[in-house]
């Protein structure tokens, strides 16, 4: 799936692919002002705030290095029958933001379709699972002190400035389960300075960060982190550890008395290890991801019109003479060898408006489209998805 949004972030940060994930800081400028606001302003972040019932940690609001208690900017929206919900309360937040706030909005892209549409095609580009949260600040509050992630995150400035501190690693790729704490901080500075609108900054996983607006008086700060996590070497292992439960000398008590055993078990580990590979392991991790949440095809709603493949991952799709296999999300499906320019059309991740589509893939591809739906690979083309494309992702049939 080619978006204009990867594509910018290639260029800004002198990349050629998704392989410089992880590997380095590297820090450029897109200087595209009508594609930054495409993907995302302040009032629409505050928009989506005010119009879905939110929680901590979804999304959460920080005032002087220090979380806000949610009391102070949620209440209850009662319905006429007494039914309570949880909303944002937008005139509490409001005065938060003018004296000076951070608000943060976890997985805005399961609440925005442009914020979801772009994490699917991060997924596509770099193979791995991609989530992203959103930071507003106002005026001269302060941001997270020095910490370090445990993935490579991709920053994207999306309006007004903000400083930032990004610090070498005190410990080599650290993780999230870790034998260390990796508690105190690097005394080597990477880079500091100003992220303006159009910034681009790579911080891979265990580097030293902070950003804040202390000190810049009136203004605001909007960026977008894109949180990506790639498979480890215990991932890997972990991987495994499932796998050995289908040999009966895995499951077998560990004898603590006689402590026989353990060399057999050693062999049949070192067999294992040499059996399933890292690279099947990845493969194994893109096609058996879980489906993706979206709206089920109902006919009793409208025609099926236009569709776009929603996988997380690219589906496989394998020629095998007179037959056609596509694999992906844990499911396998056959078809005739007639359906693959049907298939490469409909699987590309780009919308596809069946109509067209026909003149260029043939008249069995609003069947083909049929069948991808209702196994859930591809999804309807709602207005409102189609707003996460617009301008960003060309449409497979023009």
């Amino acid at each position: 799936m080619e978006h204009q949004l990867i594509h910018a972030i290639e260029t800004a940060l002198g990349w050629s692919g998704a392989e410089e994930l992880g590997k380095g800081f590297a820090r450029g400028s897109m200087g595209d002002p009508a594609l930054v606001s495409r993907i995302m302003t302040p009032n629409r972040l505050l928009d989506i705030a005010m119009r879905r019932s939110l929680n901590r940690p979804q999304f959460r609001c920080f005032q002087k290095g220090e979380e806000v208690h949610p009391a102070i900017y949620y209440t209850d929206s009662v319905s006429p029958r007494g039914q309570s919900i949880p909303m944002v309360n937008m005139r509490s937040l409001g005065r938060l933001l003018k004296e000076g706030a951070t608000v943060i909005m976890d997985q805005a892209n399961v609440f925005d379709p442009t914020m979801e549409v772009t994490c699917r095609a991060m997924q596509w580009w770099s193979r791995e699972r991609v989530q992203v949260n959103a930071y507003l600040t106002t005026n001269d509050a302060s941001g997270f002190p020095l910490h370090w992630d445990d993935h490579d995150v991709v920053i994207v400035q999306l309006a007004g400035e903000k400083e930032w501190e990004v610090r070498g690693t005190s410990r080599a790729v650290p993780m999230y389960r870790d034998a260390d704490p990796n508690s105190t901080p690097s005394d080597e500075i990477i880079w500091s300075g100003l992220m303006r609108t159009g910034d681009v900054m790579h911080i891979p996983r265990g580097h030293w960060h902070q950003a804040t607006r202390t000190g810049s008086g009136t203004g605001k700060s909007l960026h977008v982190t894109f949180g990506i996590t790639k498979r480890t070497g215990a991932s890997w292992l972990a991987w495994l550890a499932d796998w050995c439960r289908e040999r009966e000398i895995f499951r077998h008590d560990l004898d603590r008395w006689q402590q026989t055993g353990g060399e057999t078990l050693a062999t049949a580990a070192a067999r294992l290890v040499v059996e399933r590979s890292p690279a099947d392991f990845l493969a194994a991790y893109e096609h058996e991801t879980t489906l993706p949440r979206h709206v089920r095809f109902l006919d009793i709603l409208g025609p099926l019109d236009a569709v776009v493949c929603t996988t997380h991952f690219p589906p496989r799709i394998q020629e095998h003479g007179e037959t056609v296999q596509v694999v992906s999300s844990g499911k396998k499906l056959t078809f005739t060898a007639k359906a693959l320019p049907a298939l490469r059309l409909l699987l590309s991740g780009r919308p596809v408006a069946l109509e067209r589509a026909e003149v260029v893939a043939g008249a069995e591809v609003t069947e083909v489209a049929e069948n991808l739906v209702e196994e859930e690979l591809c999804a309807v083309l709602t207005p409102e998805l189609s707003s996460g494309y617009t301008g960003l992702v060309t449409n497979a049939v023009s």
